[in-house]
């Protein structure tokens, strides 16, 4: 192995266990969004229909695919702080697998290449 390509392999060696030590601070994880709502109701004398008008909520809603199917859950404030947290971490894990990935990619590259170049020609 080349030097240049010994110390490029081990600069991408030293990024990834980097990444792998930042996996190790992700919380806990979700999938799905958040969203705050305000809804009007049918009454007609209720404030909601007032001028101008003063909508029920706010309502907070975790939506997300489980099994190929979307569920929608109530929450509280609490529980949608919480939510949008897990969901935080969800998107920074996924960032970082995706770096790992490309650092990867480059380091199993240069192993292919020098093992390719270090075979004997027939």
């Amino acid at each position: 192995m080349a030097r240049s390509t010994a110390e490029r392999l081990a600069a991408y060696q030293t990024r990834y266990a980097t990444l792998v030590g930042e996996l190790a601070d992700v919380g806990y994880i979700a999938a799905g969004s958040i969203t705050h709502r305000h809804t009007r109701c049918a009454s007609p004398g209720c404030r909601c229909n007032a001028d101008p008008p003063q909508p029920h909520g706010p309502y907070y809603q975790w939506t997300a695919k489980v099994n190929g199917k979307t569920v929608t859950r109530r929450l509280t404030q609490d529980e949608a702080r919480l939510y949008q947290e897990w969901i935080a971490n969800d998107r920074q894990l996924r960032a970082v697998i995706s770096k790992m990935r490309q650092v990867a990619a480059k380091a199993t590259d240069l192993i292919v290449k020098d093992t390719a170049a270090s075979q004997p020609k027939v």
